[in-house]
């Protein structure tokens, strides 16, 4: 698995590809950015080096943002869902434009594998693609009606702003997926990522403003908000925030869902597993001591579906064991 080199030129032309600056405002509304909060500094877990710095929203930055949200709504929502479609696709092949720089600044912002920072961009291709299909498919029932000459139907309607709290595990692939669907079924979005990795943010806002730009589209629609817990929290107990999708502790989740639930919001959760992998008498171990090596550390734990527990049969027990210690010693000390 290729590990990203720590070459200070080749990441300052990283953060100069993406837009971002060694000061950066920590909100945005598409174009316009600005930030009044204290300085969050992004110090890679790669070599400890200071990447670049990011202003952190206050409540009236929030309160800024929040309102060109809700004024962008009104106008994308009434935009016909195919060509909301195609402002996404715009948006994905933006993203294979940067796919290796963002990749890069996802590897070095959040301490992952060089490979793995490549394929969560690829996954925010990914979802791209699919959220223009389903752009065609917004579909709702008919049905027939008691009444005579009268027919009934069910039609989705957009929500209105959704919030995102995303985690440093998956900076960018997890906003992605919220994003992407939200903006075709007409939604716009505040998003909220993780102070541990703010600039892959910054990064994403700015690859988006370029559609934004180039179409014209209302300034609103994409938005980000960066700070601490307590920008989380604007967000889940605002009501004029319609969902929240939140990633991260299950404690986080049990915060989150009373919240929004106590104004009668809508959420969505992705929250931490106690994952486990059975292994059998019969299991081949060539795979799967390679499998529970990765599953459990091969990105630092750090997956909500990381292996935590493995449960093995008591007759192969000390033969997995020995295995699983001699593949780890390999592998990561040898």
């Amino acid at each position: 698995m290729e590990t990203l080199t720590t070459n200070q030129t080749d990441i300052s032309k990283t953060l100069n590809e993406l837009g971002v600056k060694s000061q950066n405002d920590g909100c945005s509304t598409g174009l316009n950015s600005f930030s009044s909060g204290k300085t969050i500094e992004s110090n890679s877990p790669v070599d400890g080096n200071l990447i670049a710095s990011v202003g952190t929203a206050t409540e009236d930055d929030f309160n800024k943002v929040l309102n060109a949200a809700t004024d962008a709504f009104k106008e994308w929502r009434m935009i016909p869902a195919p060509q909301r479609g195609e402002y996404v696709r715009q948006f994905g092949n933006k993203l294979r434009e940067h796919k290796n720089a963002l990749g890069t600044l996802v590897s070095y912002e959040m301490g992952k594998s060089l490979q793995e920072g490549y394929g969560e961009v690829q996954e925010m291709i990914d979802i791209c693609d699919f959220a223009v299909g389903l752009s065609r498919q917004l579909h709702g029932f008919t049905m027939h009606s008691e009444r005579p000459k009268h027919r009934m139907y069910e039609q989705y309607h957009p929500l209105g702003v959704v919030g995102i709290i995303s985690a440093f595990n998956f900076p960018v692939a997890v906003w992605a997926w919220n994003t992407a669907l939200a903006w075709v079924c007409g939604d716009v979005c505040i998003w909220k990522p993780s102070e541990k990795t703010p600039l892959t943010a910054i990064a994403c806002q700015n690859i988006m403003a370029e559609v934004i730009r180039e179409n014209n589209l209302p300034e609103g629609i994409s938005c980000v908000v960066n700070g601490d817990y307590k920008v989380g929290e604007m967000l889940t107990q605002n009501k004029d925030v319609s969902l929240v999708s939140a990633t991260g502790s299950i404690r986080m989740g049990k915060i989150v869902a009373q919240t929004v639930a106590a104004r009668l919001g809508k959420t969505l959760l992705e929250l931490g597993g106690n994952n486990a992998m059975i292994v059998t008498p019969n299991a081949d171990m060539k795979v799967s001591i390679p499998g529970i090596v990765f599953g459990a550390v091969g990105t630092a734990g750090q997956r909500c579906t990381s292996t935590r527990r493995v449960i093995i049969h008591e007759s192969i027990y000390d033969e997995v064991q020995d295995s699983y210690n001699t593949r780890l010693l390999h592998r990561f000390f040898i």
